[in-house]
Formats: C-alpha cells, structure tokens, sequence
C-alpha cells in the first residue's frame, strides 16, 4: 500500500499546500416551460435591442469625459451586435466618472474571435496608453475576445481585467444547429474555445457575470480561475438592461480600479 498519498482529516489539516475552495455559483436548471418563456422574453428583448442599436450609431460626446485617474473602459459586443448593446452599462459607468472607448469598423463582429481581438489591439495601440489602464467590458463573443487581448496584448495595451457578461468560455451546445460559420465558431470542441475556457492565469483578473439560465449559453458562463457572479435574472440579453448587471459591472470595475489608485496615506505624502 503506498503511504505517501493519504486523505484522512488528519493529513489534509497538515498539508500546508492544500485548499479547499467553492464551487462556482451555477443556478439550478429550470423546466421546461420555464425554458420556454425565458426563450420567448429573451427574444423580445433580441428584438428591442437590435431595434435600439440601428437608432443609436452616435456614440454620447460623454463618453469620451471622466476621472484619469480612473481606468478607461473599453466596450466590447457580442456577435451579430453593436456596442449599444452596452450603453446602459456604459451610461452607468460614465456617470461614475470612467471615460470609455468603442471601436469603430467593428461591424456586426462577425469575424474570428482572434482576428477580432487583433483588430481590437490595432485600434488600442494607435492610442496612448491610458495611465490608470484599461478595464475590458464585454458581452458573449466579447468576453472572448478579451480573454484573448489579455493572453496577448495585455502589457502593451495597459488592460487590467475583463468583465465578461454571458460569454460562452465553454461555448454552446447550440452552435451545432447553425450553418453560419460566425455561430458554428462557439461550438464546445472548436479549437479557440477550448483555448479560451481553460484555466490560466489571467483568469484571475476576469469577472464572469451570468444569468440563472442563458438560452443562448445554456452551460453557463463559468470559467475555471474566474470571479463568477450569477445574477438572479434569466436571459442573454434580458439581463444587459437590469439594475443587478448595472451594479455587478460597476463593482467589478472599481476593483480592477482600485488596483492602480494611490493608497490613502500615499495620497497624503504626496500632497506635503
């Protein structure tokens, strides 16, 4: 018998190197009628959003104000979407005093996850560095494509995190009923998704947010390393106008700010 290896309470008490951590918070899966009238409220709001989105190609002078010394935060939409997806996030966090930056040319963001995420840190980098950084806030597809920015461009690009919203890190079960190949990319054993939802280290600066049921993700948005937040709302685009995901992004995004802003007595020193 080998002694070496034991799991008796004694051995796991002693065993400095040893963990134990929470299960990522995941929603019971509801019935099927249930299922069916989360599809047909998220599909009105599908509806209303895309409808809002072809009215709103202005982006708010706003946007482009706010603190230095806060991170700016950059919008990335999901695919077949436009970045007003975002804007009630994005109002909220403006008014918190955070500038925020979106790209143009994007299109309905139908390209590859990494071809997007390299035409992303083309547009960053012609810019200057921010000097707080840059926060990542993204929808499906988005969240992504800013795992990807942060495994290859974070330094250059000064990114501090991603808030991903609803984002396939495992892809979609559903994928495999589509024809579109901008679709087909989300399947689960697609080549970048399983890249992409595997643990790593800059899983640890992405905030995953996630509804207690997505018909468009239905395996949930959990990614291994992560901070995951489930909200206690339905929906893959029903949740993107609730107060819930307005506060969960805004907490999320203090925290990566609150890494680069000076300590209290630091401020201190300084002023003398």
């Amino acid at each position: 018998m080998d002694e070496g290896v034991r799991m008796d309470e004694e051995s796991v008490a002693e065993a400095e190197d040893v963990t134990l951590a929470d299960a990522p918070p995941v929603a019971e899966r509801p019935g099927a009628l249930t299922i069916a009238g989360i599809v047909a409220v998220d599909w009105v709001h599908s509806v209303v959003w895309h409808t809002r989105a072809f009215f709103s190609g202005r982006i708010p002078r706003e946007y482009a104000r706010g603190d230095a010394s806060r991170p700016v935060v950059v919008l990335i939409p999901g695919v077949y979407e436009t970045w007003a997806f975002l804007k009630p996030v994005a109002d909220r966090l403006n008014a918190d005093g955070y500038r925020i930056r979106i790209a143009r040319g994007l299109g309905y963001n139908r390209k590859p996850i990494r071809d997007t995420a390299a035409r992303f840190a083309r547009a960053l980098g012609r810019l200057p560095k921010p000097a707080a950084g840059c926060v990542i806030v993204a929808h499906s597809k988005g969240g992504l494509v800013g795992k990807e920015l942060l495994l290859t461009e974070r330094e250059r690009l000064g990114l501090l995190g991603v808030v991903a919203i609803c984002s396939p890190f495992s892809g979609s079960v559903l994928a495999k009923y589509v024809v579109d190949p901008s679709l087909r990319a989300f399947l689960p054993t697609d080549e970048t998704i399983v890249a992409l939802g595997a643990p790593h280290d800059v899983n640890a600066d992405i905030v995953s947010i996630y509804s207690t049921f997505d018909p468009h993700v239905p395996s949930s948005s959990v990614l291994p390393g992560a901070t995951n937040v489930l909200l206690p709302v339905p929906g893959h685009f029903v949740i993107l106008s609730t107060d819930e995901l307005k506060d969960a992004v805004e907490l999320a995004v203090d925290g990566f700010a609150d890494r680069v802003r000076p300590a209290p007595d630091t401020e201190r020193r300084a002023d003398r």
